[in-house]
């Protein structure tokens, strides 16, 4: 860990909430729906997606799950009212995975369900590897009957290959992202050119079976691999887009996306734990520490 990554990590948690709130404002829409629906407008009106995120996870409480949970389908029902061009993305233990699989399920299905009646999508966001083999199980589950939805892999793990090669053949909806938990070495790979080289080898097998694929990432170099890949296969612009965290600049990426009619898709965050969520992330991957700091002094934009 870097002296600059140590230093952050340090002082975040000792600034007063509203210089932290400063930061946070770059990257979270705010902290109700009205919130994160006005920030989706905006971003439609750029022709940019979206999918919106309630901050939140590892929620253990029975009557908290259910709060969120009528949340999103609250979320739900202002994205359609509205026509917006967002779906919404979804922690497993937000809506009940730490209480058990069934409560999961349950709430997930509901979500969903709601979502087909409105024409919507909905996707699980793959947290730590102790929630991976209960994040694809409900997914399994619920994509037998219902194809508004999908998930996510990440490619540190080194299960990934395997685990969506096993459901290329059903032709399923994935965001792929390179990965931000610390795992161990024994079942993740660590180093930069090996998670860029399984990243590229996964995208390459959804190019080639047909998955609707989420390609999440900010690394320029790899983007530029995902562009040869494409142009490689002739991959159709139905098959993919291109997905980014709100407020992360990408130095002129997504207007040559948006040039070349390559769909784009912000992934937007918002919610009461703002505060905790940053702090949290920081912690939890100190190289995000170093690109806030970077961030913080940068003026580009999207």
């Amino acid at each position: 860990m870097s002296l600059l990554n140590n230093i952050i990590i340090k002082t975040i948690p000792l600034l007063p909430k509203l210089m932290v709130k400063i930061i946070a404002d770059k990257y979270v829409a705010g902290n109700k729906i009205k919130d994160a629906i006005n920030k989706t407008k905006l971003l439609n009106n750029q022709d940019l997606h979206v999918t919106i995120d309630l901050l939140g996870e590892h929620v253990k409480d029975i009557n908290e799950v259910e709060s969120v949970t009528k949340t999103y389908l609250k979320l739900l029902e202002e994205i359609n009212l509205s026509s917006l061009k967002s779906n919404i993305s979804v922690k497993p233990t937000h809506i009940g995975l730490d209480i058990n699989l069934d409560t999961f399920y349950k709430n997930a299905l509901k979500l969903v369900e709601s979502a087909r009646d409105k024409n919507n999508f909905i996707r699980f966001d793959m947290e730590n590897s102790s929630t991976t083999d209960s994040t694809i199980d409900v997914f399994k589950k619920i994509h037998k009957d219902y194809k508004n939805v999908g998930t996510v892999f990440q490619a540190y793990l080194k299960r990934t290959y395997s685990d969506i090669e096993k459901l290329s053949e059903n032709q399923i909806n994935f965001r792929l992202c390179k990965g931000i938990y610390n795992e161990d070495a024994d079942i993740a790979y660590k180093s930069y050119d090996e998670i860029n080289s399984n990243y590229l080898k996964i995208a390459e097998m959804a190019f080639k079976s047909g998955c609707y694929i989420g390609l999440a990432t900010h690394d320029l170099h790899l983007t530029q691999n995902l562009y040869d890949l494409i142009e490689k296969h002739s991959v159709p612009k139905e098959n993919f887009e291109f997905q980014i965290l709100y407020g992360v600049p990408m130095k002129g990426w997504i207007q040559r996306h948006l040039k070349n009619k390559f769909k784009v898709r912000v992934y937007l965050p918002y919610g009461p734990q703002w505060y905790e969520y940053s702090i949290r992330r920081l912690r939890e991957n100190p190289n995000i520490a170093r690109y806030v700091a970077k961030s913080i002094f940068s003026k580009t934009g999207y």
